[in-house]
């Protein structure tokens, strides 16, 4: 079996900015090591798809982004400060960085007692945005993925694809500077995944900074800049989507690709 390859952080290119800079990220979970020295870096205004088996450690490299798990070692840097060094936290405003870094959960986290826009609102009013201002832009967000005429619904009337698109309001609702989402679509049904998978490609267009996990190779195909193989808590391939969906260098990429039906 071919060797993952120890890659350098991506090279920005000419006229774009990192929002996001990872540099030798390990993290462990009771003894096991989950993420062994990840680089990666997202520029602005760019999509990053990180694809690979369940269990290889995709949502940990997620999580440890905006620090809802702590790295043991690396760097992270966010919007050009950083956030984790050397196996502690650097942060003293999570609240901020949370801003700055949205997040769309698998399982969507909204609060239940809470209506659609109540749930847009909620995040807005910690932050301090007055009651009116958020409500008229939780109502425009709602509008934006296509949920507004749900707007009053509580959670538990709410199918899958519309939690998740009230998740995707919220998560915009405080104007970040990127967006993670999670395997978004790994919870829902073929209907629901193309309804999510349609306001992402909205945001796409828009010129949204993403990182994302997904098993949808055709959406990461379509929508990436960059795509990125983990395997074993490593980055096994990344380049265009070109190269590592239709014409992967790496063994162990052509042999996960193959599970999919993809070469």
């Amino acid at each position: 079996m071919t060797e993952p390859v120890t890659t350098a952080p991506t090279a920005a290119s000419p006229g774009t900015e990192a929002v996001i800079r990872i540099e030798g990220l390990c993290k462990s979970f009771d003894g096991r090591l989950v993420l062994d020295h990840v680089n990666l870096e997202v520029d602005r205004g760019r999509i990053v798809s990180v694809i690979g088996q369940s269990g290889g450690g995709k949502s940990t490299l997620m999580r440890c982004v905006n620090l809802l798990e702590r790295p043991d070692q690396g760097t992270v840097e966010v919007g050009g400060e950083v956030v984790h060094s050397g196996g502690r936290m650097v942060c003293r405003d999570l609240p901020g960085l949370r801003r700055t870094v949205g997040m769309v959960f698998q399982r969507f986290h909204l609060f239940p007692h809470l209506t659609a826009v109540e749930n847009v609102i909620l995040a807005q009013r910690k932050a301090g945005v007055p009651e009116q201002v958020a409500l008229e832009r939780a109502v425009a967000l709602l509008r934006r993925v296509n949920v507004a005429h749900r707007g009053l619904a509580r959670t538990e009337q709410l199918s899958g694809g519309e939690q998740q698109r009230v998740a995707i309001a919220r998560a915009l609702a405080l104007k970040p500077e990127v967006l993670l989402f999670d395997e978004p679509t790994s919870s829902l049904d073929p209907e629901a995944t193309r309804e999510v998978l349609s306001v992402m490609r909205e945001l796409a267009a828009d010129g949204m900074t993403m990182l994302l996990v997904t098993h949808e190779l055709p959406f990461a195909r379509e929508v990436s800049d960059h795509v990125v193989f983990v395997d074993g808590g490593r980055i096994v391939e990344e380049g265009s989507p070109q190269d590592v969906l239709d014409n992967p260098a790496q063994a162990r990429t052509r042999e996960f690709l193959a599970s999919y039906g993809t070469t």
